[in-house]
């Protein structure tokens, strides 16, 4: 006799929510493996020269006096 069945879905969804159906993770920075390496080699010699987040805050503080200063002349 010839093969009747061909497919069969049976069991499947059980087993398959048996551990959880999870959704993928996400990271928090993704993976630069095969970006362009023009781009990559710039972004690094960006993130060297960044200043630190006290630095930052301390020049804001001083462009906001001189800004002060310059309006009440």
């Amino acid at each position: 006799m010839a093969k009747s069945k061909n497919h069969t879905n049976h069991n499947q969804n059980r087993k398959a929510h048996r551990n959880g159906i999870k959704k993928p993770k996400r990271f928090l920075h993704n993976s630069t493996l095969g970006m362009d390496a023009k781009f990559l080699k710039n972004q690094r010699f960006s993130k060297k020269h960044n200043l630190s987040t006290k630095k930052q805050l301390a020049v804001a503080a001083q462009r906001k006096a001189e800004r002060e200063a310059k309006v009440k002349k």
